[in-house]
């Protein structure tokens, strides 16, 4: 197959010129794709084959895999948990990640989510000691239905070669290695800023806690390429089970919308930042501790919005502008805050060190990505209902708080607001392995319509499909 100038190809029903800069580099076996946004995305035939070929060698893994034991499962996660725990070991993954970090760095990237340190290590280690303790879902049963001289019994299966594809967030290997607790495998692609480290972690601790475990070698596949292009390759191939994108919005949709257009499988974790709303008698001390403690640090579910009635304005802003800035102090840095035409006079008015900035039509559907400085917005409604309305519109559909000790109010918003997670504190409890003692492989809003018969929370054991078993006693049945 050639390309010329001036070929067309067709996306969502409708022709698109492609790109000469394409065209120059295209060549008989690449792929393209293109996206609703016209966008053409080109693949060359190389990185399609080194993807095809990690994802075969995980496939033949998976059936191999249903030959283990659930003890011999166990064992990685024990022996995977144990290498975490060997000074030698963390203190060369940590040199590992030390150099991801300054070359991240110095290409101006955020290392947030990059940085790998004593305490993440240890949360890795309690991920997988967790899932060492979690019983084995593959042939469970789920149903059993007896009939006059047979029965049909449901039962739990595994899916087969679950792709992922995160962002640079090297603790990342314990929460994916959950698919192998309900006897899948999985190929991983993960962001070039923490490709070094990831390439230790699979030499000091992954593979030799397969090894030892007696599991297929290629039970976990890291994908070693650093070009976006790779993770292209990996949604649109048609051997993948399930595919998970877990990153940027932007970069999680393309990553959407390739799989969608290969027929794969996707679950998306991408936008995030929650919102909290305010109710007519919010306690002072608990609004002030629930703002502080969602602005840590830069995650997904970390507070993004804030709405005040209009009634209490006045009232509670100078509590949410000393909460917001106190945020900031702990971090040694001045607390950003885009707010709407009503708060903007009285937040000028507070005491304590804001940045202040008029909030721009559209930018409550914004999610501010920050570093070192908290960011997040403030906006004003008139009752809570509009609120409900308001979030429904420019909210991601994800997280949301209300700070009320009125039970009348948080049903009216449980029942009318369009997000998974509803709580009335802090937003960051929204996390698997903090909420329900399950690492996640990622969090889902209902940005892009809800997903039958699944939570939000994807979890390794929750990545399963159902197989039927019959048993017929009486030989004479027919239909």
């Amino acid at each position: 197959m050639t390309l010329k100038s001036g070929d067309r190809i067709i996306i969502n029903g409708r022709p698109v010129v492609v790109d000469d800069a394409v065209i120059k580099k295209f060549v008989d076996g690449d792929a393209l794709f293109g996206l609703s946004d016209g966008q053409i995305l080109h693949v060359d035939k190389g990185e399609l084959a080194l993807v095809d070929n990690s994802v075969s060698a995980a496939r033949t893994a998976f059936r191999e895999l249903g030959n283990c034991t659930a003890d011999q499962i166990s064992l990685f996660y024990s022996k995977f948990a144990e290498k975490l725990l060997d000074s030698k070991i963390r203190q060369s993954l940590l040199n590992a990640n030390a150099m991801d970090v300054q070359s991240a760095k110095e290409r101006n990237r955020q290392t947030t989510r990059l940085l790998l340190t004593e305490k993440v290590l240890d949360a890795m280690v309690d991920a997988l000691q967790m899932w060492q303790m979690t019983p084995q879902t593959t042939g469970m049963v789920l149903e059993l239905v007896e009939h006059d001289g047979w029965r049909v019994q449901s039962e739990v299966a595994p899916l087969g070669v679950v792709a992922f594809v995160f962002e640079g967030r090297p603790n990342v290997f314990a929460d994916a290695t959950g698919v192998l607790r309900s006897g899948n495998t999985c190929v991983f692609r993960i962001g070039s800023d923490a490709l070094g480290t990831a390439r230790s972690m699979m030499e000091l601790a992954v593979r030799p806690a397969l090894e030892e475990a007696s599991l297929p070698l290629d039970s976990v596949i890291l994908l070693d390429a650093a070009s976006h292009s790779s993770a292209w390759a990996l949604c649109a191939n048609r051997k993948i089970a399930l595919a998970v994108a877990r990153g940027s919005g932007t970069a999680v949709s393309q990553l959407g919308e390739i799989a969608q257009q290969s027929g794969t499988a996707v679950s998306l974790h991408g936008t995030g930042g929650a919102w909290m709303l305010l109710g007519k008698h919010p306690d002072a001390d608990r609004l002030s501790q629930v703002i502080e403690r969602s602005l840590d640090r830069k995650v997904c579910n970390t507070l993004n919005v804030i709405g005040i009635p209009q009634s209490l304005a006045t009232e509670v802003i100078p509590v949410i502008a000393k909460a917001i800035s106190s945020a900031g102090e702990r971090r040694g840095q001045v607390s950003i805050v885009h707010a709407c035409p009503q708060s903007l006079p009285l937040l000028k008015m507070c005491d304590g060190s804001l940045e202040l900035a008029p909030l721009q039509d559209g930018e409550l559907s914004v999610e501010w990505e920050w570093d070192d400085i908290p960011e997040c917005s403030v906006f004003v409604f008139d009752d809570l209902k509009h609120a409900v309305e308001m979030f429904n519109e420019y909210a991601p559909n994800f997280i949301v708080s209300l700070v009320s000790d009125n039970k009348e109010e948080f049903e009216f918003v449980w029942r009318n607001i369009e997000a998974p997670f509803v709580g009335n504190g802090f937003t960051r409890w929204v996390d698997g392995q903090f909420a329900l003692n399950k690492p996640e492989l990622g969090l889902s809003n209902w940005q892009n319509g809800r997903v039958l018969g699944r939570g939000s929370i994807l979890s390794g054991d929750s990545v399963y499909s159902v197989r039927y078993r019959a048993d017929q006693q009486d030989i004479n049945l027919s239909r």
